[in-house]
């Protein structure tokens, strides 16, 4: 397989690795950009898959909230980053997420097919066929998500404008405002440092042992490594495995407003419940970035100039 430009840049965006090093394992893999990756991690010159580099789409997240129990989180996607900030758009978003936290549907297609609530002659697909003419761009809800809290509360967060909704579903028996404001902090938590899980106890064996793969791979390549004992590899792997396992598990981060700069989220919870008599966990979060693994087509002005002049 041939091996494009874009494609070297596209695996650069996404794990940081040199263009040479990206060039390379492009060749190895036969251009199979996942396989890419993940020789790289092996060979210690990306550390991680970075999935931002392929979020593209634009549009919007939103929340709506019934009541502290009850909270709901959507993304409509739109073409251009120009009806994004379109205040008509922006509102039928709004519009969406009230519909969806008072929806009973359980995937798109119902939730497409129930009575729109600002005018029930109408379905909801029915009210974004007519969104989109009025707007005059590809308009698409993509998803959904309803939390119910039934031993607890449910918060949210939106951040920059409506590119991250997050919604923290928490157990406590006591929901005052001091609670409230705690959940909404971990909220912020999620959206800024995007753990995978709640905590250890959620990660599939699957995930470790794949992780330990790639991190043995990492030191074997590791000069400083060579010549060591299978002991002490064994011993750095289950190192570098628990420390990428602090990082994608929400109760094992670093709590972002922590004032010493090491209080875990977990700890932090520990604290707001002793301060309210309360007996609080987290059970699990819901987090939607706008665009987040979908990719926009991207067209080359040369190529598209030269085919006009072509005549293709």
């Amino acid at each position: 397989m041939a091996i494009t430009a874009a494609m070297v840049k596209e695996l650069r965006e996404m794990t940081g690795a040199g263009m040479m090093d990206c060039k390379k394992a492009l060749n190895e893999t036969d251009g199979d950009m996942d396989a890419a990756v993940e020789y790289l991690r092996k060979n210690g010159q990306a550390k991680a898959e970075k999935k931002a580099g392929r979020i593209a789409a634009e549009g919007l997240c939103r929340v709506a909230v019934k009541d502290d129990r009850t909270v709901a989180v959507v993304e409509v996607n739109s073409e251009t980053d120009f009806v994004a900030k379109n205040a008509d758009f922006q509102a039928y978003v709004e519009a969406v997420a009230k519909q969806a936290v008072e929806s009973d549907a359980a995937d798109m297609d119902a939730f497409l097919a129930e009575k729109w609530h600002l005018d029930t002659s109408k379905t909801v697909a029915d009210a974004l066929v007519d969104k989109i003419a009025v707007i005059g761009e590809k308009l698409t809800i993509r998803r959904f998500e309803k939390v119910v809290a039934k031993d607890g509360c449910a918060v949210s967060y939106v951040h920059g404008g409506g590119r991250i909704g997050v919604i923290v579903e928490a157990a406590t028996n006591v929901v005052n405002d001091a609670v409230k404001e705690a959940l909404v902090n971990i909220a912020m938590q999620v959206a800024a440092l995007y753990p995978k899980y709640v905590s250890t106890d959620e990660v599939s064996e699957e995930y470790k042992e794949h992780e330990k793969e790639i991190i043995t791979e990492q030191i074997k390549n590791d000069p400083k490594m060579a010549g060591k004992p299978d002991k002490v590899i064994e011993g750095a792997v289950m190192g570098r495995l628990n420390k990428e396992l602090k990082e994608v598990c929400l109760l094992e981060q670093v709590y972002v407003k922590a004032e010493d700069g090491k209080q875990s989220v977990a700890k932090y919870l520990e604290q707001v419940a002793a301060e309210n008599g309360a007996d609080l966990s987290i059970k699990r979060f819901v987090r939607y970035e706008t665009g987040e693994g979908l990719e926009k087509k991207e067209e080359n002005f040369a190529e598209e100039v030269a085919k006009q002049m072509s005549g293709n």
